[in-house]
């Protein structure tokens, strides 16, 4: 196996951000991962805790993550590893970005597990996946109606049920075996926003705990921030009565609010919810859960979000969702993610042992249309990433690099025109065709641009997503040694009307007039900074 450098084992083995835990017992410092991982949902299974999330147009998609301790999390598996519904997953004719998989119920019944999801797109059809071990291979049960931000309960009876919708909140019977909705089953509305709300009333995550049903929904009331509601009823269809939960800023940003609520082995009750942070994304926080008259209240004794609480059991390995590769395997790290469905004759880890190879494999416009763009989240307080890549394989018209991926982005391309390679530090945004995401242009705007002689460039990019800062900076060197840094911070920035998600490491590689040249990657090098 390729060995790293010695700069890049310092990258590679650098801690994760933490505290000291005080004995066995891990302290957490919110947010547990400062992170793009929205749309959480989390169960517990024994003393292990599994959670899922939002990737929408991300492959493989749908995370399972696991932890035993609830501060440290790793990726253990993908639920998909495509999704082939429209074309656009393909980017062929238009895109999916933004959409794709969405807001997963995750839930353990009789020994299995189970996911479902609606992605927000055609043919507008709920997935429901099972496996028999999260770590393992997922099995489609079945496609059902669309359910938008979906929960799942599986009652004491038998019964099977889905609470949904993104203003009222419906339940919908499936049938036991989880093939369809159920013919003459349970189908009504049983929330329905009071005149204290607005319409957005969602993101539904439904328990049943001492008899009584309980449904997690957030809101925005006008004029007021973002929140977490509960509503409980003793019986399934209703009536429902409400209560705010949770209110709070945090750590110098808004409202915090959208998750789940969940036990351990030992009795204890915690939520996991998220909160909008900007460039980075959406990130989850961890809070105790104190069950007071009967509901379910989060955070401290005065109903915040606290900045460090005490986990559960003794810590384990620490978090690394977002993770170094010197590629020196036949499998990806689990952490690499492509943008749309991949090509998968166009991109080899045994073509040139120790390398990622990326062909191109289709002549477009920008980078937004490329195939086989692939990347990993950025992490805050600040995060650095660094690649080492080998030119020499380019075609003429070939565009490659390292880049801040968003719908707002910022990159460092090789540009190989006429025999000709420069380094070009560009920005480029994505404009979508109305109501869509087909892509109807995309600005760019070039900044500085370097003539190359050789075929060997360091590209790094300095990501930093503290209160008021989301700045990215950008830096080249020909030996990783000496390094020379483009003056120009970037703003990054979230945008929902765009690619919906925080911002990426992105590597890429794709042609203008032919396909057929290649990139070779020889390393990823990632170090998260406090």
């Amino acid at each position: 196996m390729k060995k790293l450098s010695t700069f890049v084992i310092a990258l590679a083995c650098a801690a994760s951000f933490s505290i000291p835990a005080y004995g066995d017992i891990p302290v957490i410092e919110n947010p547990v991962l400062w992170a793009d991982v929205p749309d959480p949902d989390v169960i517990s299974v024994g003393d292990d805790f599994y959670m899922v999330s939002t990737t929408m147009h991300l492959m493989p998609g749908c995370p399972i993550m696991h932890s035993r301790d609830l501060k440290n999390w790793e990726v253990i598996s993908y639920v998909f590893d495509r999704l082939e519904d429209t074309p656009f997953y393909d980017m062929e004719g238009g895109t999916v970005y933004g959409k794709g998989q969405w807001a997963t119920s995750l839930r353990y019944h009789n020994g299995k597990y189970y996911v479902l999801f609606s992605p927000n797109d055609n043919p507008y059809r709920s997935y429901i996946y099972s496996a028999d071990d999260p770590a393992g291979k997922w099995e489609l049960v079945s496609r059902t109606q669309h359910f938008h931000d979906s929960s799942f309960l599986f009652d004491d009876d038998g019964k099977v049920y889905v609470f949904y919708g993104g203003g009222d909140i419906r339940l919908r019977e499936l049938n036991p075996d989880l093939s369809d909705v159920k013919e003459g089953g349970v189908d009504m509305v049983v929330i329905h926003p009071d005149s204290t709300e607005t319409n957005l009333h969602e993101g539904s995550r439904v328990i049943k705990y001492n008899g009584k049903y309980y449904v997690l929904v957030i809101s925005w009331p006008a004029g007021k921030p973002r929140r977490q509601l509960c509503y409980r009823a003793d019986n399934i269809t209703g009536p429902y009565e409400k209560k705010v939960i949770l209110e709070s800023t945090f750590g110098g940003f808004p409202y915090v609010g959208q998750g789940a609520i969940f036990d351990d082995s030992k009795g204890n009750w915690w939520g996991m919810i998220f909160q909008d942070r900007g460039g980075v994304g959406r990130v989850p926080t961890l809070n105790p859960c104190r069950w007071v008259d009967g509901w379910p209240m989060l955070g401290d004794e005065n109903g915040n979000v606290p900045d460090r609480l005490e986990g559960f059991g003794e810590e384990s390995a620490k978090s690394a969702i977002v993770s170094s590769d010197d590629f020196g395997s036949d499998r990806l790290n689990i952490n690499w993610e492509w943008n749309h469905n991949p090509r998968n004759d166009s991109w080899s880890l045994t073509e040139r042992p120790g390398y990622l190879r990326l062909y191109t494999s289709k002549v477009v416009d920008n980078m937004y249309e490329a195939p086989n763009t692939i990347g990993q989240r950025m992490e805050g307080p600040r995060c650095k990433g660094v690649v080492k890549l080998d030119l020499s394989g380019m075609a003429d018209g070939d565009v490659a690099g390292f880049g801040a991926f968003n719908g707002h982005s910022a990159l460092l391309s090789v540009r190989n025109e006429n025999g000709r390679k420069s380094l070009v530090y560009h920005n480029s945004v994505v404009n979508f065709k109305r109501d869509t995401k087909i892509i109807e242009s995309v600005d760019n705007s070039d900044l500085t641009t370097v003539s190359l002689d050789g075929d060997i460039l360091y590209l790094s990019i300095d990501a930093e997503f503290r209160p008021g800062t989301d700045k990215a900076r950008f830096a080249y060197s020909f030996d990783g040694k000496d390094w020379t840094v483009f003056p120009e911070a970037f703003q990054m920035r979230y945008d929902w009307s765009r690619l919906f998600m925080g911002t990426r490491f992105a590597i890429y590689n794709y042609a203008t007039k032919q396909p057929g040249g290649h990139l070779d990657v020889d390393y990823f090098a990632y170090e998260r900074l406090d």
